[in-house]
């Protein structure tokens, strides 16, 4: 055993004082602090475990794989609701009692999975992965979901929704870009089926891309938030279709509306985020989209000024994973989602830095415990998350906007 030390004396406290009774006072904002960390801790101790495998360059065993299994789960999440109409939270315009009406009425060909932007990346779901595994179990099912709700006549009624008055910022811009997505998606699928419905889908793909043009030059300050009104998500999004479509307007004007919005900015407040009902990353967001438009060199020194924060050592610590306090709240489920934008995201900003940058091994720690634990979230229990989460899954485990 070792000896005994005695306590030394203290300046201005007797020995006596140190035995006295201590009086704890209870601290309600230490008690909520010590339940979320007890909360988060087997999901940062996945960040720690892959941080601790990218150091050594080991191959991690509980890594979740993307195979036809997993993309079974993630169909029948979207095939549960894109024909399931309430519950329903519409964003509609009233003109008049005449626009009193079921979503099926208004919005014929996503009126289900919650809101329109969720039935429209539900249905940009079933057409990636009927690309990725064409003789899957699911194909059929999937198939017949699409040809039921992208009709000639529900995708007229749904351009002549957009088109409405007093609808100018209707899903503007999250869900149009989500629908230029699955334009985009239809418009790479060499398959007759697809071609149909990239026809019947428009007069609604037209309308969205007018909208889009109309508003871009008129934004005179980027939305920074975490959720559907972030700018660089969009813009991101706009960016990938107008250069698959070669759509050469488009790509300028989202091109020079990124450079405007962003390229002078500088020390992205990392610290700040999540906010309490973020399914988007403010930061990395936009520094998703200028990866797209800034050539390599250029984008590297963007990156430095605008994220010093990013180490370079292999740790996943300087942006820890997040922990939704509800899964089944609408909103608060949104912390679920985000882990799988911030890791696509960061997979993205990977995707375009040189071999020996050395910000690589903490971008891709952090990017694998996001994964990790965004794809452990999409577990379909609550129909809050179960609705959407399974897009977002997908776009991140097949490389969406990284990959073709």
């Amino acid at each position: 055993m070792p000896p005994l030390k005695i306590l030394p004396s203290l300046p201005n406290q007797s020995q006596a004082s140190l035995f006295r009774p201590m009086r704890f006072r209870f601290h309600p904002s230490r008690l909520k602090n010590f339940v979320c960390a007890l909360a988060a801790a087997p999901l940062l101790g996945i960040a720690a475990e892959d941080a601790g495998h990218q150091k050594r360059g080991e191959p991690n065993p509980s890594a979740h794989e993307f195979d036809a299994s997993a993309a079974e789960r993630f169909a029948r999440l979207a095939l549960a609701c894109v024909h399931k109409e309430y519950p329903n939270k519409i964003s509609h315009v009233l003109n008049s009692d005449a626009d009193v009406a079921p979503p099926r009425n208004l919005t014929p060909a996503f009126c289900g999975c919650y809101d329109w932007h969720s039935s429209v990346h539900g249905h940009w779901l079933l057409v990636r992965l009927l690309r990725t595994f064409p003789d899957a179990s699911f194909a059929k099912p999937a198939r017949d979901a699409l040809k039921k709700s992208l009709t000639a006549e529900n995708l007229k009624t749904e351009a002549a929704y957009l088109r409405g008055e007093g609808r100018a910022s209707f899903e503007r811009p999250y869900g149009l870009a989500w629908l230029l997505q699955l334009c985009a998606e239809l418009r790479e699928w060499d398959d007759p089926q697809a071609r149909e419905m990239l026809g019947n889908l428009k007069p609604l793909e037209d309308a969205a891309v007018e909208r889009l043009r109309t508003w871009l030059p008129k934004l005179s300050h980027p939305v920074r938030v975490g959720e559907h009104d972030q700018t660089a998500f969009a813009l991101g999004l706009i960016l990938d279709y107008a250069r698959g479509k070669n759509d050469e307007g488009l790509t300028k004007l989202a091109t020079d509306s990124a450079r405007k919005f962003f390229l002078v900015d500088a020390n992205c407040p990392l610290a700040y985020e999540p906010s309490g009902e973020d399914f988007l990353s403010p930061c990395l967001g936009e520094a998703d989209v200028m990866r797209r438009v800034l050539p390599q060199a250029e984008f590297g020194k963007w990156l430095t000024q605008f994220l010093p924060q990013i180490p370079s050592t292999a740790t996943a610590d300087w942006l820890p994973i997040v922990v939704s306090p509800d899964p089944s709240d609408p909103k608060l489920a949104h912390l679920d989602g985000l882990n799988l934008s911030r890791a696509w995201m960061l997979q993205g900003i990977l995707s375009v830095l040189p071999a020996d940058d050395p910000r690589r091994a903490a971008l891709a720690s952090a990017a694998e415990a996001h994964r990790r634990a965004g794809l452990a979230a999409v577990t379909g229990k609550h129909y809050e998350g179960g609705h959407w989460l399974g897009s977002f899954a997908v776009y991140l485990t097949t490389k969406r906007g990284i990959e073709k």
